[in-house]
């Protein structure tokens, strides 16, 4: 794998850092009597006429060609799934896509262009690297449906609402007054289901990665953990040196803060040194079928891998809802979890139009179905998501989760059950 550019990394490190936070963050809004005498600017529509929304993707960002094209795949696959079904009521859904490269500016752009000139009735699955236009979707009043929370736009503002919910005020600042609150379940899980006693953080000497870093330590230590700490320089990062230290003082656990190709080069430093550890934890982006190119290096260690996240292993088609995930995304040449949650996006979002068949589909009907409170599944794809609130932050939450582990012979093997493995664990702070 040719190396990539230091900025190219330092955008992935900041993803990885917001990526690892998702899960367990939580978000709300501002109070309606801001927007009371802005009009619903999508008014109801003939059955002869398209339902069209928008999914803004940085399908060519920095990061990667396909590092943020899961949701948007899974989210088209479903509505090309749907239409082929007779649509919503007799109505095609229509998609427009926009690629905001990854930038600010870009992202505003793709905003104007889907929000104001095509006027959809919502965004759905947005994957963006700088989501800069959130508060311009949110002062229109666009309902934007099971985005990806990579940044804190969706623990912000009201009508924005994330794949994982929210519990937070969103009234224009992150989270409870700037702050945003993270779970232990992930290390609960490991110590009371593995054994797992001595966890390994492996951080770079960058701020992004350091801050993440010293958050997951601090989880760790709650959860009684005894930590090593790991922290290559980000330049030219010694992983070897990382790994034989990790050896050396008996890590049962490696978490990180640092990239997908700094993944694979610590996992083939960790079997060179003959590192064997019960876990190298990663996230939900990781969650893919092109585990085996991405560390090919590696052999041993890539079946130490383990994912965690909020919805169902796209391997587990023993569920009926993701036989059908795989039915209609055989298309696609690979598959992964961001994918999966692309679909639950889509489906949230038929499920909202549904309910406004009868009177109109329009953005203001569709916000109040996502705005009433009952959590939602997907079919029992996600984990129940839920939206309030809550004017201070929890400090003990009940959170279960999803859990793979990659095995070469058979892919990601789903450890346990997602709806019965749940922990009340402590909520800790941290700024995004």
């Amino acid at each position: 794998m040719p190396r990539r550019g230091r900025a190219a990394e330092s955008a992935a490190v900041g993803l990885l850092f917001l990526l690892l936070l998702a899960g367990t963050a939580c978000g709300s809004r501002l109070p309606e009597s801001d927007f009371e005498n802005r009009p619903d600017r999508t008014p109801a529509r003939t059955t002869a006429e398209p339902i069209r929304v928008g999914i803004v993707t940085s399908a060519t960002s920095p990061v990667g060609g396909d590092a943020f094209t899961g949701p948007r795949d899974g989210a088209k696959a479903w509505f090309d799934a749907l239409n082929a079904r007779g649509g919503i009521a007799g109505r095609r859904v229509e998609v427009r896509t926009c690629d905001d490269g990854g930038s600010g500016v870009g992202n505003n752009e793709c905003v104007h262009r889907l929000v104001d000139e095509d006027e959809v009735v919502a965004l759905v699955a947005t994957s963006a690297l700088d989501y800069a236009g959130a508060s311009r979707v949110s002062h229109a009043r666009v309902p934007d449906i099971g985005g990806q929370p990579i940044g804190a736009a969706y623990d912000t503002w009201p009508h924005l609402y994330g794949i994982y919910g929210s519990l937070a005020p969103r009234n224009g600042k992150p989270g409870w007054d700037g702050e945003l609150y993270g779970g232990t379940e992930i290390y609960r899980w490991f110590k009371e289901r593995q054994g797992a006693r001595t966890a390994a953080v492996v951080s770079y000497n960058q701020p992004a990665s350091a801050a993440y870093a010293r958050l997951v330590v601090r989880g760790l230590k709650a959860e009684g953990y005894e930590v090593v700490t790991e922290q290559v320089d980000f330049a030219l990062p010694n992983f070897r040196a990382a790994a034989a230290d990790l050896k050396e003082r008996g890590a049962d656990l490696v978490f990180d803060a640092i990239d997908t190709y700094g993944n694979a080069r610590l996992c083939q430093a960790m079997d060179d040194v003959g590192a064997e550890v019960l876990a190298k934890v990663t996230n939900v982006q990781n969650w893919t079928s092109t585990v085996r190119e991405d560390y090919k290096k590696a052999p041993r260690c890539r079946n130490t891998l383990w994912a965690t996240g909020a919805s169902r292993n796209y391997e587990d088609t023993g569920h009926e809802a993701v036989r059908e995930f795989r039915d209609g995304t055989k298309a696609l040449k690979t598959r992964s979890q961001w994918q999966l949650e692309g679909w639950a996006a889509a489906m949230w979002f038929t499920d909202a139009a549904r309910s406004c068949a009868k009177k109109g589909v329009t953005r203001a009907c569709v916000d109040r179905f996502m705005a009433a409170g009952k959590p939602y599944t997907a079919r029992g794809l996600l984990l129940p998501v839920r939206f309030a609130h809550l004017p201070e932050p929890p400090r003990t939450r009940r959170t279960c989760l999803s859990v793979a582990r990659w095995e070469d012979a058979r892919g990601w093997v789903s450890q346990g059950d997602m709806d019965h493995d749940c922990y009340d664990v402590p909520q800790l702070s941290y700024k995004p």
